[in-house]
Formats: C-alpha cells, structure tokens, sequence
C-alpha cells in the first residue's frame, strides 16, 4: 500500500508538472500565417557554439596615406600654354597634364611637357590656363587612393592589450551594412590628452574607389578569441536589460514562434553570449524579434488549431494530448470541473493516474531512488565493516 502511494503521488506530480508545461507553452507560442511572416519579414538564425570574439570598440575616420600624395610643379619659369587635367580627374603615371611656355626668346619659344609623377586622382588644382608659374609653385596635388588608412581613436585602458597585427572589423555607415576586416600596422605617435585615446592605424584596400577620407568609420577590435561559446546574432535579443527575451522557432509547428527568458553573458558587436534559454540548434529570430514582442492574443491561428492541422488530429484547447475517445469539449470540462459528478471525476481521476506514461515515469524514479537508498546502506556496511 506504501508503495502505491507513493507511485500515485509522483504521477500526480508528472501530471501537474506536465500540464503546467502545456500552458506555458500556449501563453508563450505566437502563431502566424504565411502572410504575417511574411509582411514582417521574419529571419531566423541558429544558435550554435562558435569562437566568440571579445571585443572593443572605438570610432574614428578614414584617412588619406600621407606618402601616396604627389604635387606636379614645374622645373622652368613661364606661362601655362595648355592645360588637360582638372580637379577630379583620374591620372596615370606619365601622362601629359600641362604645357608650360618658357620665358627665353624663340618663334615659337621653348616649352615643356609636365607629366604626371604617379598615378591617382586629382584632389586639388591651383592653376589654370594661361597662368604665369614659378618653378617654386604647386600646380596639381595627385592622390593614390587605391589603399587608404582607417584611424580609430582606441581607449588607453584597451590600448595595452591591442598589439600591432591584431584584427578589427571596421564598419563604415556610409557603405552601408559592409564589414570590412582589417589588421593593425601601427600606432599614433601621441596619445590625445584631452579624449584620453591613442591612435590605432589600420591600413584598408581601396582599389574600387568607394572609400573617401574623412568618412566616418566604427572599429570592433579584436582583443581575445574563446572556443566553444554558445552564442546568438545580438539582434534576436529583446526586452529590457532585467529581462531579456527571444523567439525561437517551434520545431513542430510552421510559422510558430516561442518567446523564451534568456540569460545573457559577454558579447561584442555581431553576437552575443547565452548562459540558457537556449539549446545549440535551435532557430532563433534575428529580424522582426522586436514586432514579434507585440504580437499577442491577435494571432491567426490559436495552438490547438495549429497542433491539429500539423499532427491530423485534435487537441485540447491548450494544446495538450487527448486520451483515445475523449474530444476538447470533454477535455475542457474535465480541466474546469464541470459536468461531472462526483464518481465520474473519481472514475477520470483514476483513468489518467492509471497513463502508461505517467505510470512508467512514477516507477521508473522510485527505482532509482531505492537504487540510491541500497548503495548508501551498502557503502555504509563497508565502512562499519573497514572500522571493526
């Protein structure tokens, strides 16, 4: 008799455990239609243990390399007699840009060709046609462009740990969502007192033009690497920071979406760790995680419905199984208490103790726990036995 108490009681325990599962799973579950998904334009990404980067970051600008800036001049005194280069202009190395006019007596008088010193982009002009020159003055400033440099402004506390060679993944907002990677060549020579930064140089191929000095640029530097990290893409995080929250994709149902507390660790600027609420594999939402929080009870489909269209057959109202003969009205009644008298509810109540589920999950923990109960009496015989 013990023992079938103590077998009721577990299964009474698997059962409320099991429903209570139920429910939370309903008032948790957002399901869409085809057309809601897409209208909000939902994304999914895996979560997956990755190397996670720790990273800081810092912000800074795109600079011209001081030695690829060249300035055409001319060796002889005169006058500009032809002018085919203007501010703008793309050049290559040797190419013709002026004519200037020599002062000496002659019919015509002596001329000389300026050509090109190196080959890049016009960025200034200070001549024109016509023009007396010296041979002291600057006519054209030539800028090769085709490697350019990213300076970030790094943090003096970050500084130490950042060494020549580490990698950075520099985000340029007037390129768009582009991410470009890059290594550290040098440092800055002084460190800015006043913002308290140092001057991390980081040397970027430009060679189909899109960069410019002067544009911004954001710098996530690389400080550290740490293997096996579960993590997910920082966009699928939501919620206030006491509170963080996902949606991970339903495994079962299409279109399904189950909003999940999470607990967050390190993070750096493309994921984030996650300490639980999430299992490696799972299909987390990272664009339209924000519209999916305000996505309630206006669902298009409620759980039962979704659960019998995707299993072919029906289900209680909050999702749960139904024992073989019983439909939801039964099950609902059951749940509330009504329509039953008191033998029925007895007979009900004994029908779902005597599950073969919960019966199997019942007797299976108590035989592990009388396994447990024999080796602690047996260890202690050992011990009495080993003092005598």
């Amino acid at each position: 008799m013990k023992l079938y108490k103590q077998l009721l009681c577990i299964a009474l325990l698997t059962a409320t455990s099991a429903h209570a599962a139920e429910e939370a799973r309903e008032q948790n579950t957002i399901i869409l239609d085809e057309i809601a998904v897409k209208n909000l334009r939902i994304q999914t990404g895996e979560a997956e243990e990755r190397d996670f980067e720790s990273t800081v970051f810092a912000i800074g600008r795109i600079e011209e390399i001081p030695a690829s800036r060249s300035v055409l001049s001319s060796r002889i005194a005169g006058r500009i007699s032809e002018l085919k280069a203007f501010e703008g202009d793309i050049v290559k190395a040797g190419d013709v840009l002026a004519t200037v006019e020599s002062r000496q007596l002659g019919d015509p008088p002596p001329s000389v060709q300026l050509k090109a010193p190196q080959s890049g982009l016009i960025v200034a002009s200070h001549v024109r046609l016509g023009q007396p020159v010296e041979p002291s003055a600057e006519l054209l400033d030539i800028s090769d462009r085709s490697k350019l440099w990213a300076v970030a402004k790094i943090p003096e506390q970050e500084a130490a740990m950042t060494k020549i060679g580490t990698r950075a993944r520099i985000h340029v907002p007037a390129l768009g969502d582009e991410v470009i990677e890059a290594t550290l060549t040098r440092f800055g020579v002084e460190a800015d007192r006043q913002a308290g930064t140092v001057e991390g140089i980081f040397e970027l191929d430009n060679s189909e033009g899109k960069l410019r000095p002067g544009m911004r640029a954001e710098f996530s530097i690389v400080l550290e690497t740490k293997p096996f990290v579960l993590s997910i893409p920082r966009s699928a995080i939501q919620g206030d920071p006491a509170s963080r929250v996902i949606f991970i994709k339903d495994f079962e149902l299409p279109n399904a979406f189950i909003r999940s507390p999470v607990v967050l660790g390190d993070e750096n600027d493309q994921y984030i760790e996650v300490i639980s609420g999430v299992f490696p594999g799972d299909e987390v939402v990272t664009r339209g995680s924000y519209v999916l929080s305000f996505v309630g009870g206006g669902s298009a489909m409620s759980l039962k419905d979704a659960l019998d269209a995707a299993h072919g057959h029906e289900h209680a109202e909050d999702g749960s199984e139904l024992g073989e003969g019983e439909d939801s009205a039964e099950h609902d009644d059951e749940h509330d208490g009504h329509g039953h008298n008191e033998e029925d509810a007895h007979a009900d109540h004994d029908s779902h103790l005597s599950l073969p589920l919960m019966i199997y999950a019942g007797v299976m923990t108590l035989i592990s726990l009388i396994a447990i109960q024999m080796l602690m009496k047996r260890r202690q015989k050992e011990s009495e036995a080993e003092i005598a």
